[in-house]
């Protein structure tokens, strides 16, 4: 048995306070102590107690040098957030992070496919910038003249990277008719974009039928609606008899794992759509029944098919459902689960890494289309032309339904 001075067991008090926080959403341990300035712990007491000094001590010492001589007083929440978010950053993996209340809000409602914002998808990016996977189809973001691959550096007066990208989220979020000033890096240059936030509802499903009797259907993210409203569309592409269909996955920026397997299964036969794997090795398999659709179609991909797309993908691929056609896809093979503390606040945390069905490691690699054909710069209209885009990479895709 030992015995703690009071001053000591104030530490192991703030010490627990913060570990306590961290480790089970604000819970707070509480220890007493006796009249006489001494209590008795145990011995794993005690050398649990050395171990948090150890490990918290200078945490504790520069929160209160800060406190101590910052020119002005400093906000202690603020202080308290910045060491939690501190914590995330220190894992190295952009897509893990701490979240406010507000930050989480914001990613639940972006979920459900409506929101009020500008209409972007991004990501970090391997240099630590904001890259825009993809603008949401007719999004005040794509009709302002965002592209993929751009990289968002300004939100308003502010500057963001990769490390700060929920917050930049929050930024562009806003009231419908608000404008919000966006910076963003193309091509070595810096352009300024002042744009009007807007109702985002994400219709992510379309479909038409293009020349030569030949259906198309595109989606442009995996949300909650999504495998609903692309059963609609491919039972509406049948009931018109195409010879077929192209399955244009194009700057879809991903969603919902479960949805992309939702919309897999009505594209494959019975089979392994993706598996999972944690740290320790264990694999969760995600499976599509007998049943896909009867008629051939071709995929189209780029550098903006990420996530949830990429499963979608990888699966068509190795169960030779249809063609791959475009370019190397973006490489997210990472899932993140995000959980909700007892204070409002969440964590995300990057918690397994998925897989092809055959194996093949997506994420940093992409996936490799059957036919590779480049989008070229030059078939672009000059900016205010109404002159029609020409798409090699459909006209591919189209050819090969023939």
């Amino acid at each position: 048995m030992f015995m703690m001075k009071r001053r000591n067991l104030i530490f192991v008090i703030v010490i627990a306070v913060l570990a306590g926080a961290l480790a089970s959403g604000g819970a707070i341990f509480f220890v007493g102590y006796s009249s006489g300035g001494y209590m008795p712990i145990t011995k794993d007491e005690y050398n649990n107690y050395r171990q948090m000094k150890q490990k918290y001590g200078e945490l504790a010492e520069l929160e209160q040098y800060i406190q101590k001589r910052y020119y002005v007083p400093v906000d202690e929440e603020k202080l308290k957030e910045g060491m939690y978010k501190g914590l995330f950053w220190g894992i190295g993996d952009p897509y893990s992070s701490y979240l406010t209340a507000e930050e989480y809000k914001e990613i639940m409602i972006s979920t459900t496919g409506e929101y009020q914002g500008i209409g972007v998808t991004i990501a970090p990016d391997d240099k630590g910038l904001i890259n825009v996977v993809a603008p949401i189809d007719g999004s005040p973001a794509d009709q302002a003249g965002i592209k993929s691959g751009d990289k968002i550096i300004g939100v308003g007066e502010d500057l963001y990277d990769g490390s700060s990208i929920d917050q930049a989220v929050a930024a562009m979020r806003g009231k419908p008719g608000t404008k919000v000033d966006i910076v963003v890096l193309r091509a070595g240059k810096e352009l300024n974009f002042k744009i009007t936030r807007a109702n985002i509802v994400m219709k992510t499903v379309r479909s038409e039928v293009l020349d030569d009797n030949i259906g198309y259907i595109r989606i442009s993210s995996f949300e909650e609606k999504t495998a609903d409203e692309f059963k609609e569309h491919l039972r509406d592409l049948e009931v018109k008899g195409v010879k077929g269909f192209v399955l244009d996955l194009r700057d879809n920026g991903g969603g919902l794992v479960d949805v992309s397997v939702d919309v897999a299964d009505m594209l494959l036969n019975e089979g392994i759509v993706t598996y999972t794997e944690d740290r320790e090795g264990n694999k969760s398999y995600y499976k599509s029944n007998a049943g896909a659709t009867a008629l051939p179609y071709v995929v189209l991909v780029n550098g903006g098919t990420a996530s949830a797309s990429e499963i979608v993908t990888a699966a068509i691929k190795d169960h030779s459902g249809g063609k791959i056609v475009g370019t190397t896809t973006y490489g997210k093979g990472i899932i993140q689960s995000i959980e909700k503390l007892s204070n409002g606040d969440a964590v995300k945390l990057t918690i397994m890494q998925y897989f092809s069905p055959n194996g093949s490691v997506i994420h940093k690699v992409g996936i490799t289309p059957d036919v590779v054909v480049e989008a070229l710069a030059e078939d672009a209209p000059d900016e205010g032309s109404d002159e029609n885009t020409v798409d090699r990479q459909l006209e591919a895709a189209v050819a090969l339904l023939k």
